[in-house]
C-alpha cells in the first residue's frame, strides 16, 4: 500500500496543553467580579496552577485511564476476612490528590472560599468529572457535621484538609478524610421519609447501631458516611465511620457496585448495615432532614457546577475542532450556519457558568458580610439573610434547568465534530455519558421543581430576594423586562401550581440567567440571550439564533487559544 494513503490532513490537533482557567474569560471575569480585591491575586494564581494541570496531557490521560479501568469491589481479603474495599486505578487517586490538594473540600469559613472552590471545581471537572463525587460529598458534609459540635470538632478539620490519604484508618490517625452519603433506599428513592433503615440507641448518648439496606451509597471507599435512619423519635441523621476509634472495621457490607451509564471512574454501591453497624447521631433525633439539607443544597450547587463544566468543555472542543477543520472551501468556524451553532453552544455555556458562580458568591455572602459590605454597602447581616433566601429558591431552579440543558447541549457539540466526535478517542462520548448524571443526582427534575414551589409557598423572603436580584437589571433590555412581568403573572396564579412546577422553575432560571448576563456579560452575549431565550426569537434546537446577532463575538469568546495557535 502506498504510504501517501496514510497522510493525515484536515484534522484538528488535540485540545491539550492549555490553562483551563485563564483561557476561559467567562470564568475569570466571574472570579474577578465576586472576590474581594485583596483575595484576587492569590486566587488567580492558584486557579491558574490548577487550570494548567487540568489542561495538561498528563491529567487528561489520568481521566481516560480512570474511566477505562473502573473501580472493582473486593469483599474479602486473601484469608477470607470481610474487608469491603473498592480498588481504583492509580490515576483515580492522582486526580483526587490534585483536587483535594487544591482545596476543593475547603470552602466553609474561608474568605471567598465558595467562589474560589466553585471555580476550581468547574476547572478540574473538565478534565475528569467522576472524581468530583467524593470531592463534592466531602465539601458538602461540613454543614451537617456542624449541627453536632462534638462531631464537627473531630471530623471537620480532616474533611477540609488539603491532604488526600487513601488508606482506611481511624480519623484521629489521618491527615485528611473523604465523606460520602447514603440516603436512597429501594422502596423510597427521593422520598427519603419512606426509609426503613432502623437506628437503635446504645447506652452512650448519641451512639446507635443501624440495621438496613441503602440502594445508593455515593463514594463507598470514603472514610465515613452521612446516613438517614429511623430512630425512636423519627428520621434522624447519623455519621457512620468505616473504621472505629480502636482500629477495627465497622460493619459496612458493600453488596455490589452499580454498573452506570457514565461516571464510570467513580464507585456507587449498595450497602448493608447488619444490626451491629456503629453510628453517631448528627443533630437532633427526629430532625434528620433538617440536619442533612445543608449538605443536599451544597451538592445541588455542585450539580450545577458540574454541568457547567461539561458544557464549557463541550463548547471548547466544538469550537476548537471547527477552527481547524476545513470543508467546502474554508474553515468550518467561518461557515454561517456552523457559526450559529457554535455561538448558541457558547451562549448556553456562558449562561450556566455565570449563574453557577453567582450562587457560589451567594454562599460566601450568606456566611457573613461581602466585600461590598466591608467597603460601606448595606448591612452585612441583612445582606447575608437576603443571600440565604436567594439560595433557597435559586439553587433548585438552577439545578433543574442547567442540568436539563446539559445533555442536548453536549450532544450538539459532539455533532460539530461529526464522526470524529462519535469515537471514544475524541473524549466527547465520555462527556455525553456523563451529561445526564447531574439532573438525576441529588433529586431529579420533578424534585427540584417541587422544591421551588415549596419555597414560593412557604418562604416569601425567597421570592423577594429573587425579585431583588433580577430587578437590578430591569430597564436594560425590554425582552428581559417583559419576561419578568410574565413571570410575575405566572406566580400570581397558584391554581394547579404543582402541575406547572417545571414551567415555573424553567422561567425562574431563564429570567435569572438573563438578568445576570444583562448586568455582567458583553452586550453581544446579553443581546443574544434575551433574543433567543427570553424574546422567543430562537428555535428548539441549537443553531437557531437570529442571524442579525453578532455571532462571531460569541464564538471567539468561547475559543481556547492554545500555544502555537
Amino acid at each position: 500500500m502506498a504510504a501517501s494513503t496514510h497522510t493525515v490532513t484536515n484534522q484538528a490537533p488535540p485540545l491539550v496543553g492549555y490553562d483551563v482557567f485563564m483561557t476561559d474569560p467567562v470564568l475569570t471575569e466571574a472570579v474577578e467580579r465576586h472576590l474581594a480585591p485583596e483575595l484576587l491575586a492569590e486566587a488567580r494564581e492558584d486557579l491558574s496552577v490548577l487550570g494548567r494541570a487540568a489542561g495538561s496531557a498528563q491529567v487528561r490521560e489520568w481521566g481516560e485511564r480512570a474511566n477505562a479501568n473502573p473501580p472493582r469491589l473486593r469483599t474479602h481479603d486473601r484469608y477470607g476476612h470481610r474487608i469491603d474495599e473498592v480498588d481504583f486505578d492509580p490515576a483515580w487517586h492522582r486526580l483526587l490528590g490534585k483536587s483535594v490538594g487544591a482545596g476543593l473540600t475547603d470552602a466553609w469559613g474561608r474568605p471567598g472560599g465558595h467562589v474560589r472552590r466553585a471555580a476550581g471545581f468547574l476547572v478540574v471537572s473538565q478534565a475528569e468529572a467522576g472524581h468530583g463525587c467524593p470531592v463534592s460529598m466531602t465539601h458538602a458534609a461540613v454543614p451537617a457535621l456542624r449541627t453536632e459540635p462534638e462531631v464537627a470538632e473531630v471530623w471537620e478539620p480532616a474533611a477540609t484538609s488539603h491532604v488526600y490519604e487513601r488508606e482506611l484508618r481511624p480519623v484521629a490517625e489521618k491527615p485528611g478524610v473523604l465523606l460520602g452519603m447514603a440516603m436512597t433506599e429501594k422502596q423510597g428513592g427521593s422520598d427519603v421519609r419512606a426509609n426503613t433503615t432502623e437506628a437503635r440507641p446504645l447506652a452512650a448518648d448519641g451512639e446507635y447501631v443501624l440495621t438496613g439496606h441503602k440502594w445508593f451509597c455515593s463514594a463507598p471507599m470514603s472514610d465515613a458516611f452521612l446516613v438517614l435512619a429511623q430512630a425512636p423519635a423519627g428520621l434522624s441523621c447519623f455519621l457512620v465511620p468505616r473504621v472505629l476509634a480502636d482500629g477495627s472495621r465497622n460493619a459496612f457490607a458493600i453488596q455490589r457496585l452499580k454498573d452506570k451509564l457514565g461516571n464510570r471512574s467513580n464507585a456507587s454501591a449498595e450497602v448493608e448495615f447488619d444490626g451491629t453497624t456503629w453510628a453517631r447521631r448528627v443533630g437532633e433525633e427526629g430532625r434528620g432532614l433538617r440536619a442533612i439539607m445543608g449538605m443536599v443544597a451544597a451538592t445541588r450547587l455542585d450539580c450545577v457546577l458540574g454541568s457547567a463544566a461539561l458544557m464549557r468543555q463541550a463548547a471548547a472542543q466544538a469550537v476548537h475542532h471547527c477552527a481547524y477543520r476545513e470543508a467546502f472551501g474554508g474553515p468550518l468556524i467561518e461557515k454561517p450556519l456552523m457559526r450559529n451553532v457554535l455561538a448558541d453552544l457558547a451562549l448556553e455555556s456562558e449562561a450556566a457558568t455565570v449563574l453557577a458562580m453567582r450562587l457560589a458568591a451567594a454562599y460566601d455572602a450568606a456566611e457573613g458580610a461581602t466585600a461590598t459590605d466591608r467597603a460601606g454597602g448595606s448591612g452585612g447581616g441583612d445582606h447575608a439573610e437576603r443571600e440565604r433566601a436567594l439560595l433557597r429558591i435559586a439553587v433548585p431552579a438552577a439545578k433543574y434547568w442547567v442540568t436539563k440543558r446539559c445533555t442536548p447541549m453536549v450532544a450538539e457539540a459532539l455533532e460539530c465534530l461529526g464522526g470524529n466526535g462519535y469515537v471514544e478517542e475524541s473524549g466527547m462520548p465520555r462527556l455525553l455519558r456523563e451529561s445526564p448524571l447531574n439532573s438525576v443526582w441529588e433529586g431529579s427534575g420533578n424534585v427540584q421543581a417541587l422544591d421551588v414551589v415549596r419555597a414560593l409557598r412557604t418562604e416569601p423572603a425567597a421570592l423577594d430576594a429573587f425579585l431583588r436580584e433580577v430587578g437590578a437589571a430591569r430597564g436594560a433590555d425590554h425582552r428581559l423586562d417583559r419576561a419578568i412581568r410574565g413571570l410575575l403573572v405566572e406566580l400570581a396564579d397558584l391554581d394547579g401550581i404543582e402541575a406547572r412546577a417545571r414551567r415555573i422553575a424553567e422561567r425562574l432560571a431563564l429570567v435569572l440567567q438573563g438578568a445576570l448576563l444583562v448586568r455582567w456579560a458583553p452586550p453581544e452575549v446579553a443581546d443574544a440571550f434575551c433574543a433567543a431565550r427570553l424574546g422567543g426569537d430562537g428555535g428548539a434546537a441549537f443553531g437557531t439564533l437570529p442571524h442579525t446577532l453578532d455571532l462571531r463575538t460569541l464564538v471567539e469568546r468561547a475559543r481556547v487559544e492554545v500555544q502555537g495557535d
